[in-house]
């Protein structure tokens, strides 16, 4: 069996998928990055999913301290999103571009966003070149409820 590469490419990128500012703290070091690859994953306990690419730095800070926060972005943040996507060289640098203050389990939760979910992780699956967390959400804070950002109105596609 072969697969048709191209029919995979467009299929997959088919797959909904909102747009969030993953923020992560280690010792006085903070850093971010854009995820797409993110859904829900049980009520009780509320565990949310989420792939993160395992070469980026955030991916090692979510390991060593299985801790993250899940900000949920206005539908137009597209902007934000972007600057959280690019690579950048050192950690930090991208919060300059928003206020922030951290939560209860001391993660960056963004002023400006919908708001955000602090998230331990239970469990992870390291393969390919993503890892996928699950999470159990400990901590919400809403800023305001209001239309969320999804990777289809932005014209970008991570997937594929």
């Amino acid at each position: 069996m072969e697969l048709n590469l191209e029919a995979k490419k467009t299929l997959l990128r088919k797959i909904p998928h909102g747009l969030f500012i993953c923020t992560v703290s280690e010792g006085e070091e903070i850093n971010g990055f854009t995820a797409s690859w993110v859904t829900q994953g049980s009520f009780n306990p509320p565990l949310v999913v989420m792939a993160v690419r395992a070469d980026g730095s955030s991916h090692g800070m979510v390991n060593r301290t299985k801790k993250f926060c899940l900000n949920v972005l206005r539908s137009d943040q597209k902007e934000l999103a972007a600057v959280f996507f690019k690579p950048q060289k050192g950690l930090g640098g991208r919060f300059e571009s928003t206020a922030y203050t951290f939560g209860e389990l001391g993660l960056p939760i963004l002023d400006d966003a919908i708001g955000g979910v602090e998230c331990k992780v239970i469990n992870s699956v390291e393969h390919g070149d993503h890892t996928v967390f699950v999470a159990e959400v400990l901590t919400a804070v809403l800023h305001n409820d209001t239309e969320a950002l999804n990777l289809s109105s932005t014209g970008w596609s991570y997937g594929g």
